[in-house]
This record gives C-alpha cells, sequence and structure tokens, in this order.
C-alpha cells in the first residue's frame, strides 16, 4: 500500500502556471451582493468557470410560525480580477487554463468518435470530411478565453479628432491563435489570405512596437498632439501617419484624417470651396475633362479620399465601418483594380496639381498617390517593420499572391528590406508558418507562449495538414515511445499539477495520452495529501470518473491509516470500512481489545462505545470486530437485566451470552463479580427449569451449558482476585 503522500504545495517547483502570492499582499476586498436577510448558516465556497468563485450562502429553514416568505438561499458569483489589477495576470492565466478544459475534452471526445467511424466503415466518416469546422468551433471557444476586454466607452456624440478607437486590449496570445487559426485550420480564408493578414496587423501592430515605432505607435503619438494643431496640414507629421496607415490598409483611419485637412473648415474656405461632387465626377468620368477652376485644394483632398475609400478588395465581406469595395471573384476583382488604378494614374498624370498653393498638401497627396500605384520606395518610407511592408505589398504591389512559397518568398525580400536585430515572437512564428516548418512553428508557440499554447494549438496544427499530423503522431523510441502530440500535453499537465489551484484538471489531459498518461494520473493522486477531507472527496471523484477503483481503493486506506494515526479514530475506521480493508480493520480491533482490556468497568467502556458502533456489523468486518459489536450489544441488555427494565431482556442477553465464545479470554475478567453471580444464578435457573414437568425442552446442548458455566467460573475467579 503507498505511503501517506506529503502536501503537494510545499513540493510545488518553479514550473507553475499560477505564481503563489504570499499572504503579505495587501488583501483584496471583493462586495457579496446576495440580498439574503440574516441569519446566513452556511456559505460555501468553489470555483466556477473561468476567474469566478461561486459562493453558495444558505439560511436556517424558517419554523411555521416564524416564516418570512424569505428564500432559503442564494448562490452568485464573484469576479475576481474586477479591479484587482495586482493579481490580474495569474488570475487570467488561471482563467484560461480553467476555460480551455471543456473544448479541449469536447474535442477529444469527438476525435473518439470519429476514430470508432472510420474504423467501422471503409468509406470516410461524415467527422472526417467536416473535421476542419469542429476546429473552427473549438478554436472559436479558445478565441473567447484569450481576449481581454477593457470597458468600452461609447460617447452620445463622437469626437471628430479621435482616431484610434479604444477597444479589447489586444494580447500576443491571442495574435498568435489568431494566426495558427487563419493559416492551418480555418478553410474559408485561404483564398483571401493577405486580406485576413491585412485585419491582423489592423488588431495587432500595437504589439510590435519595440527598437522602432510601428504604424500604430505613430497614430497614438499624432493623436495626442492633435488637439493642439491650428493648421493641422502644416503639420509633416499629418502627412507621415496618414502615408503609414494607408500604406498597411488603414483606409477608414486615413479618409478621417484626410477630412480632418483646413479645407474642409468653414474658416478657411476661401478659394478652396468648391462643388466636389462635380470634381468627383468629372475624374472618374471616361473623357476626364476638367476645367482648371474647379480641381483646387479641397477638390483633390476629397478625390483621395474618395479613391481611397473605394479600393477594391479581395475578400467576402468588410467589417463594419471599414472601407473598399469586396469582390468575391478574382475575375470581377481584376476588372475593378485595373479601373481603379487607371482613375488613380489618370489623377496622378493631370496638370490640375499646379492649381494647389499649399505645398505640404500637394506633396503629402502625392505620396499617397504613388502609395496606390505601389511605389515601393515610398512603401519603405511609410512603413517600421517588414511585416508592415509585406502588408502593402498585398494591398498595392502584389494582391493576388497565393501559396506559402510566394508569401515566404516576398516575406525574406521584406525582411533584407527592412532587417530586424531582434524580431517580435510574433514575426517568428509568421515566418515558421509560411516557411511550412512544424518544427519550427512548435518551437516558437513553445519559447513564446508557453506549455499551454503548444498542447492547445497542436489540434490547429492538424486539422487539415497531414504532413503535421504524422510528424506529430509518430511514436518516438528516444524518449519513451511516446509521440510530440503526448509529449507535449505531459509538459503542459506537469505545469498544472505544479500548482495547487491548477492540479485538479491535469486529468483532463493526462488522460488524452495513451501511452503514459493513466500511470502518470495515479502518481498525481497518490501525491495529494490525505488529511484535507475536500480533496480527498475530489480525488476520488477523479477515480470515479476515470474507473480506477484500485486508486480509489488504495487512497482510502491512505486516508484511513493516516487518521487513525492521527487521532481521528472514527475518520480512519470510516475510510477503511469504504475501502474494505478487513486486514487494517482486524489490527485496529486487536488495539481495541488491548484498550478495552486494560480496564473492563463500564464507565472506561463508554468511551469505546461509539467507536464500536462504528465498527457495527454493518460493514461485515471479521473476527474481534464482530465480537466487539456483540459484547457491546451483552453489557447493555446485561444492564436492563439488573435494573428489571425488560422483561425480554434476559433471553437476549442469555442468545447474545451464547455467541459470545471469549468469556474465557486470557486478558481480564469481562465481567465484575455482580454481573458473573447474576449470569450463574440465571444459568442455574435454566438447568433447575428444564427438571420441571411440562417445560418444554431448548435445543440448547448440554455442553454449551456446561462451556457457559465453566467460562462464567472462570471469570468469577479472576474477577474477585481483581476486586481485591
Amino acid at each position: 500500500m503507498p505511503d501517506v503522500a506529503a502536501d503537494s504545495a510545499a513540493s510545488a517547483s518553479g514550473g507553475e502556471l499560477v505564481p503563489f502570492v504570499p499572504d503579505t499582499e495587501i488583501a483584496v476586498v471583493y462586495p457579496l451582493h446576495h440580498g439574503l436577510k440574516p441569519p446566513i448558516s452556511r456559505v460555501s465556497i468553489s470555483w466556477a468557470r473561468g476567474n469566478n468563485l461561486r459562493v453558495s450562502l444558505l439560511r436556517n429553514p424558517p419554523s411555521n410560525s416564524d416564516s418570512d416568505g424569505e428564500i432559503g438561499g442564494k448562490v452568485v458569483e464573484v469576479n475576481l480580477d474586477s479591479g484587482a489589477a495586482d493579481v490580474r495576470e495569474p488570475a487570467q492565466w488561471r482563467r484560461i487554463a480553467y476555460g480551455s478544459v471543456t473544448p479541449f475534452a469536447l474535442l477529444q471526445s469527438r476525435k473518439n468518435s470519429a476514430s470508432i467511424l472510420s474504423k467501422l466503415q471503409s468509406s470516410p466518416s461524415p467527422f472526417h470530411l467536416d473535421w476542419w469546422e469542429y476546429v473552427m468551433e473549438y478554436s472559436k471557444d479558445i478565441k473567447e478565453l484569450l481576449g481581454n476586454p477593457k470597458s468600452n466607452y461609447n460617447p452620445l456624440i463622437e469626437d471628430p479628432k479621435e482616431v484610434l478607437k479604444k477597444g479589447e486590449e489586444p494580447t500576443s496570445l491571442k495574435a498568435a491563435w489568431e494566426l495558427m487559426e487563419m493559416f492551418y485550420a480555418d478553410k474559408l480564408c485561404q483564398s483571401w489570405l493577405p486580406e485576413r493578414l491585412v485585419d491582423w496587423l489592423a488588431d495587432y501592430d500595437c504589439l510590435l512596437s519595440g527598437d522602432q515605432p510601428a504604424v500604430h505607435s505613430k497614430l497614438v503619438e499624432f493623436q495626442g498632439t492633435l488637439v493642439t494643431l491650428q493648421v493641422i496640414e502644416d503639420d509633416p507629421k499629418y502627412w507621415e501617419v496618414i502615408s503609414s496607415a494607408l500604406a498597411v490598409g488603414w483606409l477608414e483611419i486615413v479618409v478621417k484624417l484626410l477630412r480632418l485637412h483646413g479645407s474642409y473648415q468653414l474658416d478657411q474656405i476661401g478659394l478652396r470651396e468648391v462643388d466636389c461632387h462635380l470634381e468627383k465626377d468629372a475624374i472618374f468620368s471616361d473623357c476626364f475633362c476638367l476645367p482648371g477652376e474647379v480641381l483646387t485644394e479641397n477638390g483633390l483632398v476629397e478625390t483621395v479620399a474618395v479613391l481611397i475609400s473605394m479600393m477594391p478588395r479581395m475578400r467576402p465581406e468588410l467589417k463594419n465601418g471599414k472601407l473598399g469595395e469586396c469582390f468575391k471573384a478574382k475575375p470581377d476583382f481584376v476588372k475593378a483594380w485595373e479601373k481603379w488604378r487607371e482613375q488613380i494614374t489618370k489623377l496622378d498624370s493631370s496638370a490640375f496639381w499646379v492649381l494647389c498653393d499649399h505645398r505640404q498638401t500637394r506633396e503629402g497627396l502625392k505620396n499617397l498617390i504613388q502609395i496606390m500605384l505601389g511605389s515601393i520606395r515610398i512603401l519603405c518610407t511609410a512603413t517600421s517593420h517588414w511585416i508592415e511592408l509585406y502588408i502593402s505589398h498585398f494591398l498595392f504591389i502584389r494582391p493576388f499572391t497565393v501559396g506559402f512559397e510566394s508569401m515566404y518568398n516576398l516575406a525574406q525580400k521584406c525582411i533584407e528590406m527592412k532587417p530586424m536585430s531582434s524580431p517580435h515572437k510574433l514575426l517568428r512564428l509568421i515566418i515558421g508558418i509560411i516557411g511550412e516548418n512544424t518544427e519550427v512553428v512548435l518551437a516558437e508557440c513553445s519559447r513564446g507562449f508557453g506549455p499551454w499554447m503548444v498542447t492547445h494549438a497542436i489540434e490547429l496544427l492538424t486539422a487539415r495538414s497531414d504532413q503535421a499530423d504524422i510528424l506529430l503522431h509518430k511514436e518516438h523510441d528516444d524518449i519513451g515511445g511516446i509521440s510530440m502530440e503526448e509529449l507535449h500535453r505531459l509538459v503542459y499537465a506537469q505545469v498544472l499539477t505544479s500548482h495547487f489551484l491548477t492540479w485538479q484538471i491535469a486529468p483532463v489531459y493526462l488522460t488524452s495520452c495513451m501511452r503514459q498518461g493513466m500511470s502518470l494520473l495515479e502518481v498525481l493522486l497518490y501525491r495529494q495529501p490525505a488529511q484535507h477531507n475536500q480533496l480527498l472527496l475530489k480525488n476520488l471523484e477523479i477515480c470515479r470518473l476515470y474507473e480506477l477503483d484500485h486508486v480509489s481503493s488504495n487512497i482510502m486506506k491512505i486516508a484511513g491509516v493516516y487518521h487513525w494515526k492521527h487521532g481521528r479514530k472514527g475518520l480512519g475506521v470510516f475510510w477503511l470500512q469504504q475501502a474494505r480493508d478487513e486486514f487494517l480493520l482486524n489490527k485496529i480491533a486487536q488495539q481495541l481489545f488491548d484498550s478495552v482490556g486494560k480496564s473492563i468497568s463500564g464507565e472506561s467502556f463508554k468511551q469505546w462505545e461509539g467507536l464500536i458502533e462504528l465498527l457495527g456489523s454493518e460493514s461485515k468486518p471479521a473476527g474481534n470486530l464482530e465480537f466487539l459489536h456483540k459484547y457491546r450489544d451483552f453489557k447493555k441488555l446485561l444492564q436492563q437485566v439488573c435494573d428489571r427494565k425488560t422483561p425480554d431482556a434476559a433471553r437476549h442477553a442469555s442468545d447474545l451470552l451464547m455467541l459470545l465464545t471469549l468469556l474465557s479470554w486470557q486478558g481480564r475478567p469481562l465481567l465484575n463479580v455482580s454481573q458473573t453471580n447474576l449470569l450463574l444464578n440465571k444459568l442455574q435457573e435454566l438447568s433447575m427449569a428444564s427438571l420441571r414437568p411440562g417445560v418444554v425442552a431448548t435445543d440448547l446442548p448440554a455442553e454449551a451449558l456446561d462451556s457457559v458455566r465453566l467460562a462464567l467460573a472462570t471469570n468469577l475467579g479472576r474477577a474477585i482476585l481483581e476486586e481485591q
């Protein structure tokens, strides 16, 4: 039988998923709004989904006389990271760890069902044909966990000078997950993958700021100075941020900034006031004939803004507020793209630029036109990182780029043009993905995002890639015959088991490992301390879920021995009975005999009655336990005979006396002098009564009466000697 395990919290290593914060920190108080009237008799606390605590409050059941009509209890949930910035990071990780268990377990269940169906039928199962849809459902559930939403403030009146709106706070973990999803799992986006990358950069460009400022950081810096600018178009930063935003496809921001131009202000109209509708119609007409007095500065700005807002996009749809014209079919997109570029070329070569007297406006708009025409020199100037230059190629130079090989070659070209001394982990991950190097992708996920990411992203890696599936499921003799997939799951399970807040979700991942998972799960369960009752019940529940009956029995034995050795006799006997360990129960009974035998007086015996009751015949123990139970009942009945309380007590006592075979026990006398004399007299009366005529003879053999009489006589002599 395994030894009693030590406290797992004491043996936790440095690889904790959630670092333990000592109690020296300032305590955080969370309000609990339950609405119950006092008194509250009981409070139960347990973990809910993610970073929530489930608090159950129960009131005393009211009597009929004082019933106040109130409910008997209430269950409320408390979010632990509301207003507690100092515990946000550990709490966030714990929320992700707990929340990802259900999607992972559901996907494994579906995978097992698909495997069974594929073995039963020769044709491909529906699970196999539509597997990517199940993976996308799984990915959607995980993405909801990875978000880090802020409280969005939506003013009734929108600030016209607010360029960047506050929304969900981006995280590198979610950015990496979306990369894996779009390249490996999402079958529908493969035809417009470059546009997906444009959206991805728009959401996560703020994470890439390092030695060089990203486009997002430029916009943030400019927005801080925007309110202080009197003539915005005179500031070089204004045209710089517009060019940068256009280069990465943030069209709505570009148009909004352009319409902050001074030519739109009522107090600056002057010669700039024109009929913009006339200008746009003239520019986009086939004849392209404009009178020189019409195309003024404001007209040029508005025309460029309209051209930007009409940019063709090879994608099925756009989010609300995004600009551009979507085309699903490639022929339609090519036709619209050529027409759009033709309009830009006409505008660039027109003679009406000489009418624009404002030099900064003229040069700034010219730069925007060159970006839309795909000038590599201007794009390199407008972008900061190679990924931004990479995105600009998709938008304005190579919108028809398809295939991982073409995307990888283009990325290498952009890296040569904009090298980085220490690339961000997200950029390293992108290179591994488009380079079709599964080992690099796994290494970058592990190094940059930890075991959680590798364990869960493997499901995306293998969704539509047979090569990745073969690589990850190949068994390796040098690591114990397990696959890379199982290895990463075991590593993540070890991280979970290293902390007392997350060990109980490790079995989900261990049981998905066919080779070594179950044996390590048994080790984990044996390691849990036996002294905590709630933890013990959790252990037993895990054993029940995974049908580990032998582990459950051993754990109950460990708990029984531990409690018995530490003075909690009742708990010890209870758990040993639950484990059906007759050997240890008999050893306990022998210890009880030794203790009872030292002093057989009634007062001394009372302290053992509760334990003897617990050791009753319901658990069907053998030997000494059964005797103690009967001896307890015999003592009670004998006392009733002495007190003449129950007429049938003598008969029941005699029945029990016949069953007790240990009156000649060599330890100490079981009965005192008066009790022994009483039994001898009753035995004599029984013998004399049997000689009378008309008395029905008992089926009790004479040898049994002689044995009892001899045992009582021996007990009487020893009792007289002890009392003297």
